[in-house]
C-alpha cells in the first residue's frame, strides 16, 4: 500500500506550502480527516470487515480529543516567549500523558 504513503506525503506538502501564505487554509486542510479517510477505505479494502473498521473508528474518535493538548503550547508560544521546538516538545509530552493516561486507565482494547 505504498499509495497511502506517497497520499500523506503530498498532503503534508500542500499544506506546508499552503500554510506559509494562508495560515488559516492551512489549518483548516489540517482539521480535515484526509489521512483517516483514506487508511478506513484501505482497512476496509483489506479486510472487508465492518467491525474492524467500527473498532478503529471508535478507537480514533477516543484518541483525537486526548491528542488536542499538543497544539496549545504552539498556539501560545508566542505570548509565552517560547521558541518552536520547546513549544513542540512540550506539546508532544502533554500529548503523551493524555494518551498514555488513557492506555494505562482507560478499558482495555478488545480485538
Amino acid at each position: 500500500m505504498w499509495w497511502i504513503a506517497v497520499i500523506a506525503g503530498l498532503i503534508v506538502a500542500g499544506v506546508s506550502q499552503l500554510a506559509e501564505r494562508f495560515p488559516r487554509l492551512g489549518a483548516l486542510l489540517l482539521t480535515l480527516p484526509i489521512i483517516s479517510i483514506v487508511a478506513f477505505v484501505a482497512v476496509w479494502n483489506k479486510e472487508q470487515d465492518l467491525t474492524t473498521v467500527s473498532r478503529l473508528a471508535r478507537e480514533t474518535l477516543i484518541l483525537v480529543p486526548l491528542g488536542l493538548p499538543f497544539f496549545i503550547p504552539l498556539a501560545v508560544s508566542d505570548r509565552l516567549g517560547l521558541g518552536f521546538w520547546s513549544s513542540f516538545a512540550l506539546g508532544v509530552l502533554l500529548a503523551s500523558a493524555t494518551i498514555s493516561l488513557w492506555f494505562w486507565l482507560g478499558p482495555e482494547a478488545t480485538k
